[in-house]
């Protein structure tokens, strides 16, 4: 625990307060700020949970179910990240993903084509971060058949200190002003829709329902059954789950509080090490957060109102270096949420497991490879559905971390994986053009860089 002091926390205020920051954000932030000098980390004990059975399933609902739901409906996509993972300091949602279109483009069509197919108005929102805002409402201006009447295209979510790691007093960095703030992470999405004017603005404009998700998720594509489904449940929260397997026991899972029978979600920080093992059986604990959350936006007011917009959601702590470009400037820490711990708040909160077809985020470059690829074809609606199954396993190594090393490596279009199990580049390896990947394919570490000639094929042996 950091030898923090009121002053210092007295000292983030006051900079969000002359900055501008809304006072439920400041709120929240003294609220996020206090538990963690207090050292509580959430800690879920396996005694204390039961795992979730059963839930509803997507696969068994009508796919031509009532629209009537979904036409009350407004589309929040989470727009705030920078994709700094990938080497980026602009929206993540403006990386081409497929045959041109980027993120933010896809969910344009995947909207356009639910409107016509539900005659519904479905207006397109963002949670833009201050450095998201300009160039994403550049792309949405290109599209003049997006804007619902009474509604704006986009709101902003709040900013916070970043903190120094000695005393969690506010940093100062004149080298760049800019990096001395941070998104609250998207747990922020509540206070920020109250304190925008949007949730009041959407219920307004006729909107009952929000459905919520990640800008680079584009598998999660509006859904009149799922809309349906989540009218007639009353509740005022419903969380997309999908199953985990294997490759999913690092990840957090739902479960069932045993002292009220709530849903909760359980992360690996909030796991006592005597319960990792319970944590990581996928067969146990089966179902995972995709983070595409369904809102009722009438209990999402009552409950922000009753609560004054603080919903105490679990912190994250997460460390970085101020500039994080520079691993020797100081070590920060800056405070977060998640938007899906967010079920254990409101009473009568469900979930529905859905396939994983609606799950297909980006987070690195082994992800954007694999949704460039013929393992996928982009449909009608504007949907990247598999061509194989089970898809390939993409690993590439340190040369292709950032997103501009990786286009550089793969300048006539990345390679076909429609015969691979897996790739694997642990060298410096620049793809030609026609280049066919089959099998469980490795290209190994090498002195320097290498071409992967035009019209190869990569296997087990590596280039053939």
């Amino acid at each position: 625990m950091s030898p923090s002091t009121p002053a210092a926390l007295d000292a983030a205020v006051t900079k969000m307060q002359e900055a501008g920051v809304a006072d439920v954000a400041v709120d929240v932030f003294r609220r996020a700020w206090t538990d963690l000098a207090e050292g509580r980390t959430g800690t879920l004990p396996e005694a204390d949970i039961t795992p979730v059975d059963e839930l509803a399933r997507l696969a068994d609902l009508d796919p031509d179910a009532d629209t009537g739901a979904l036409a009350r409906t407004a589309v929040v996509k989470l727009n705030g990240g920078l994709g700094t993972s990938m080497g980026m300091d602009r929206a993540k949602s403006l990386v081409p993903v497929r045959e041109g279109h980027s993120f933010l483009e896809l969910t344009i069509e995947q909207l356009r084509h639910a409107r016509e197919r539900s005659r519904a108005r479905l207006p397109l929102v963002l949670m833009n971060s201050f450095r998201t805002r300009e160039d994403s409402l550049e792309v949405l201006r290109r599209h003049p058949d997006l804007p619902v009447d009474g509604v704006d295209p986009d709101f902003l979510q709040s900013q916070e200190p970043k903190l120094l790691v000695e005393d969690l007093s506010p940093v100062s960095w004149p080298a760049d002003p800019e990096l001395e703030w941070c998104p609250p992470g998207h747990g922020d999405l509540y206070p920020s829709l109250l304190s925008s004017g949007m949730l009041d603005q959407l219920r307004s404009a006729g909107f009952r329902y929000a459905m919520v998700s990640n800008s680079d998720n584009v598998g999660a594509a509006p859904s009149a059954a799922i809309a349906d489904w989540f009218a007639a449940s009353g509740a005022p929260l419903a969380m997309e789950v999908c199953r985990r397997t294997a490759a999913d026991r690092k990840g957090g899972h739902l479960a069932v509080r045993r002292a009220d029978g709530q849903l909760v979600l359980r992360e690996k920080a909030q796991t006592a090490a005597e319960d990792a093992d319970a944590f990581a059986d996928v067969d146990r604990h089966r179902y995972f957060n995709t983070n595409t959350l369904w809102l009722d936006l009438d209990q999402l007011t009552a409950v922000l109102d009753r609560t004054g917009g603080v919903l105490g959601l679990p912190l994250i702590r997460n460390e970085k270096h101020v500039d994080p470009t520079d691993p020797g400037s100081p070590r920060v820490v800056q405070i977060e949420t998640a938007m899906g711990s967010a079920i254990e708040v409101f009473e009568g909160a469900t979930a529905i497991e859905v396939p994983r077809s609606r799950f297909r985020p980006v987070k690195t470059t082994d992800d954007l490879l694999l949704l460039r690829s013929d393992a996928f074809e982009l449909t009608e609606g504007a949907e990247l559905r598999p061509t194989t199954e089970p898809l390939p396993l993409v690993t590439l190594g340190e040369h292709y971390t950032t997103l501009a090393a990786f286009e550089s490596r793969f300048p006539h279009g990345v390679p076909s994986l429609r015969g691979a199990s897996s790739l694997t580049v642990e060298g410096d390896w620049t793809f030609g053009q026609d280049v066919r990947v089959v099998g469980d394919a490795v290209l190994s570490a090498t002195s320097g860089a290498r071409p992967v000639p035009d019209g190869s094929t990569v296997g087990p042996s590596g280039v053939g």
